[in-house]
């Protein structure tokens, strides 16, 4: 568990399929403009517990860490924080995504989730790099990246397949400030 001011990051268990579920069903039009996936079968309990579990199997193999993100005061899960497609090797790298909840927008947990994120990768999983690609419309997620220290490093032309549509992403960067 990462601890932050106003909520922590913990790994998602099994018994926190449903919240994920009521999650995206509650934000399913904020969210879905940025969904590399979506579809009536994304908002079923069983998605969620399969993709649960492809998660804990991941963070044991070692290839991405999916994080929760919960209010200190409720225990309430408002957003989901991934480390994804890490690399080992002379790269030791991993990607960045996130999502929050519409309702908690704007309160800056998001940059501090990445922040949180961001020093655990360095200081515990000792990546050199995090990337971060993100469309250049969604200005919101870019502010937040670089609050959080990242640095543009240039676009992706046609790069993720969001919405049946191949769409450009900025592409951000941070490297690990110990290497």
């Amino acid at each position: 568990m990462i601890r932050g001011n106003n909520f922590y990051l913990r790994n998602l268990q099994h018994e926190d399929a449903q919240a994920q579920l009521d999650l995206f069903v509650k934000n399913r039009l904020f969210f879905e403009p940025f969904l590399m996936t979506s579809g009536d079968e994304f908002y079923t309990l069983e998605h969620h517990q399969h993709r649960i579990e492809k998660q804990i199997s991941n963070i044991k193999e070692d290839k991405a860490y999916s994080f929760g993100i919960f209010l200190n005061e409720n225990d309430q899960l408002i957003g989901n924080l991934n480390l994804f497609q890490v690399i080992r090797g002379a790269l030791q790298g991993a990607f960045i995504g996130y999502f929050l909840d519409k309702d908690v927008n704007g309160k800056g947990y998001t940059t501090e989730a990445v922040k949180l994120a961001v020093n655990y990768a360095f200081e515990e999983l000792k990546l050199h790099r995090i990337e971060a690609g993100v469309m250049p419309h969604n200005l919101a997620s870019l502010r937040v990246l670089e609050k959080s220290g990242f640095h543009k490093e240039g676009i992706a032309i046609k790069n993720v397949l969001i919405n049946g549509k191949w769409e450009d992403h900025q592409v951000l960067a941070i490297i690990n400030p110990n290497d």
